[in-house]
């Protein structure tokens, strides 16, 4: 229940779906006898929200505190024991589609694993990802990292594949399960940095310890707490992504799946 309804959640309180929806509304208000005073408000407030969602430096605002959590790895003596890394960068219907493998705006991920698979060659690789599709017959992540990993450079008989998590909760879950870590042992995590205080939480309360690895960061900070966007879409992307980390870090928290809002290193 809670991953479909997430999903309507996120679809109507995504900031640009938000004031899109709120702008229309009141566009349909202004032909109404009883509501075309607040059919002005609602349209103006949706396209000026539309503007400056999109142009100022609010999306930074709202990303940098996420992606500044936790620190950017640094490579020291202790043994790195696995490495797991979580989906949610692959487009799977556009590479089953295509026949190769396609990613997103958060790729670092999969660039991550193969950097990372070269740098321990040791280390046991996990790559976590099913799918985020409601459909039965979609395709999981993991199936397209393994269907693709001479593209990546990784030996596929290292890979250990997670194919049935459909959210970060069940990424943690899933993996722990698998992979059963030692309590000595040291796991990097890797994903996107707006993401990882999310992801951290969940691995700790699944019981698995595990060190950030933050890829895929979206502001150069604190060069863009005062830059504006050069295009609305842009900042419109980044402010949604934002928002809905933001929410989904609260709602877990209510839902017990993390034991803080927002994990500390």
């Amino acid at each position: 229940m809670f991953f479909p309804l997430s999903k309507l959640i996120f679809f109507v309180l995504t900031p640009s779906n938000f004031l899109i929806l709120l702008g229309l509304l009141g566009c349909l208000l202004l032909f109404t006898e009883f509501g075309r005073g607040i059919g002005r408000v609602l349209t103006v407030a949706g396209f000026l929200g539309l503007l400056v969602a999109g142009l100022s430096p609010l999306p930074a605002w709202i990303l940098a505190p996420l992606e500044n959590r936790f620190p950017a790895f640094t490579e020291d003596e202790r043994p790195v024991a696995g490495i797991v890394v979580l989906g949610g960068a692959v487009e799977a219907d556009t590479s089953i589609g295509r026949d190769q493998i396609t990613v997103n705006e958060a790729g670092e991920r999969e660039i991550a694993l193969a950097d990372l698979a070269r740098r321990y060659p040791q280390a046991r690789l996990v790559f976590s990802g099913g799918s985020g599709s409601m459909r039965d017959d979609a395709v999981s992540e993991a199936e397209i990292v393994s269907r693709f990993a001479d593209t990546l450079g990784v030996p596929r008989n290292r890979l250990i594949l997670e194919q049935q998590s459909r959210n970060t909760r069940e990424n943690a879950l899933f993996s722990a399960r698998m992979v059963q870590p030692k309590p000595d042992e040291r796991w990097l995590l890797v994903t996107s940095a707006w993401h990882m205080p999310r992801s951290v939480g969940c691995f700790r309360k699944a019981g698995f310890d595990v060190t950030a690895y933050p890829v895929d960061y979206r502001t150069n900070w604190p060069r863009d707490a005062y830059r504006l966007n050069s295009f609305a879409s842009t900042g419109l992307g980044e402010l949604d992504i934002g928002v809905k980390e933001w929410i989904g870090m609260i709602a877990y928290r209510f839902a017990g799946y993390t034991d803080e809002v927002m994990p500390a290193p």
